[in-house]
């Protein structure tokens, strides 16, 4: 397996477990050094010149944004060192698709070096059935947010899934597993047969367990009504939902 320019800092340091992956001395042996205070119009910024840069985490974050943050900054360090860079709370993590997007390239970095593959995917692997409950406990092994472990499960090449975010207004952002075609594009608006609706809209709970549901409530194809997929969805936030689309019709998934 190749690693990436993250995972080969870990390996170098010699981390073999999710706890060893101490982000400010990982910071320190970068010539960076990591402060928190409130900040109001972003989340992190980091200034440098020459070998040496200070990242300010903001101080009222949840512990798994500032560690997100602080990977996301040591990313620009990585890639945009000699750069001055402010980053707002929808440059950090913010789902874009444009592989080329700097702030995406630091999301990578920040997202390998805190979930590197070599260690989370073993991780993954001892997963029997994938729901909610398990991605968060891998999101609190590796010390993330609930957000970041599901993207990082989706994205993983071993099984065939779509995390989808929702708003008031519509889907917001999603993730497909390369397993997926991208034929499989989620509609913008949550179909009123969905149970996510409810849980959006209804005041429903999170649901428990991945349940079935047809294919066409979530896909606006010709032949979407031919299928059934798992839809489990939990809230991330105020008027924000987190789905999670596993397929197990392997039809869905020819080309």
């Amino acid at each position: 397996m190749s690693l990436s320019p993250a995972e080969r800092l870990l390996v170098s340091l010699g981390v073999e477990a999710p706890d060893e992956i101490d982000l400010e001395a990982i910071a320190w042996t970068l010539g960076v050094k990591v402060r928190y205070e409130p900040l109001e119009l972003c989340d992190a910024r980091i200034v440098g010149a020459d070998t040496k840069a200070i990242v300010t985490i903001n101080s009222t974050s949840p512990r798994g944004r500032q560690r997100f943050s602080l990977g996301h900054e040591l990313g620009h360090w990585h890639f945009d060192q000699g750069k001055t860079l402010i980053c707002q709370a929808q440059d950090i993590d913010n789902h874009s698709t444009r592989v080329l997007n700097p702030e995406r390239i630091a999301d990578g970095y920040s997202a390998d070096l805190l979930m590197p593959r070599y260690l989370f995917d073993a991780a993954l692997r001892t997963i029997r059935k994938l729901n909610f409950s398990a991605i968060r406990g891998l999101a609190e092994k590796f010390d993330v947010s609930l957000t970041a472990a599901a993207i990082r499960v989706v994205e993983s090449r071993s099984i065939p899934a779509l995390l989808v975010c929702h708003g008031i207004n519509g889907r917001q952002w999603f993730r497909r597993s390369p397993l997926v075609s991208d034929k499989w594009f989620p509609q913008r608006s949550l179909d009123r047969d969905s149970p996510a609706f409810d849980v959006l809209f209804g005041g429903r709970k999170d649901t428990p367990l991945p349940q079935k549901i047809n294919a066409d409530a979530w896909f606006d194809r010709h032949d979407a009504s031919w299928f059934e997929l798992q839809e489990q969805t939990v809230r991330i936030g105020i008027g924000q939902t987190l789905t999670l689309l596993i397929i197990e019709d392997e039809r869905m998934l020819e080309q």
